[in-house]
């Protein structure tokens, strides 16, 4: 079957989520931050991907940006960087604005060029995904942006990947999914969909129930895969 719609996760697929941290860190009067960014970083994805997961399995769901607070400031903690409420406000207010990939925005033009439908399916909340579209200045690339609250519960429940095919009234088979998450892609395969890992650190093969179809170090062969 041919790809007809091209769906993305948002957070370390488009949106640098470590850009938050490198960023804060080259500001003046940040030095001990500038020593443990990476280790922060790292910490509150880690943490924040946790939550969702547990929140999911347990039935407690919240927003996104919920746990995405919860996460940093337990990341905050383990750095020992947990006393400065400014460094935490500045933080956050940088999530809004995420920097995307460099190739992201040439990628997408690429593929509304060749006739494909685009989409954003993420865990994050609406408000959240306007924000990081909007700073990025791809929503005219965009034909919708998906995000779990409409059913309350966060990936990779199944409810979640059948949002693209109630909004888009496409066959599974019509989908390529991208994802820099293993866990994500796993579970967008097992659904049916086409897929792609986005493996920019060369990590291994997450052991779980279904693979890829595709693996790729970054985005810009994402329209050839479609077949743009």
């Amino acid at each position: 079957m041919t790809i007809k719609i091209c769906v993305f996760d948002a957070y370390g697929t488009l949106f640098d989520v470590g850009a938050a941290a490198r960023i804060a860190a080259g500001e003046e009067g940040r030095e001990a931050l500038a020593a443990k960014a990476g280790e922060l970083a790292e910490f509150w994805r880690q943490k924040q991907l946790q939550y969702t997961w547990l929140r999911a399995v347990s039935g407690n769901h919240t927003d996104f940006w919920s746990v995405t607070q919860d996460g940093l400031d337990w990341a905050l903690e383990k750095t020992g960087l947990d006393g400065d409420l400014k460094l935490r406000e500045r933080l956050l207010a940088l999530y809004w604005e995420l920097r995307a990939y460099k190739e992201v925005p040439m990628m997408l033009a690429q593929l509304k060029a060749a006739g494909l439908q685009t989409a954003i399916l993420s865990n994050g909340a609406p408000d959240m995904l306007d924000g990081a579209v909007g700073s990025a200045g791809i929503e005219t690339y965009l034909d919708a942006v998906l995000s779990v609250e409409d059913v309350g519960v966060f990936k990779p429940d199944a409810q979640v990947y059948q949002m693209v095919l109630d909004r888009f009234e496409c066959t599974k088979d019509e989908v390529l999914f991208v994802s820099s998450n293993g866990w994500d892609v796993a579970a967008a395969s097992g659904f049916g969909f086409q897929t792609v890992w986005v493996n920019r650190v060369g990590e291994p093969m997450d052991r779980l129930f279904a693979e890829p179809q595709h693996v790729l170090s970054d985005l810009t062969n994402i329209p050839q895969l479609a077949g743009s």
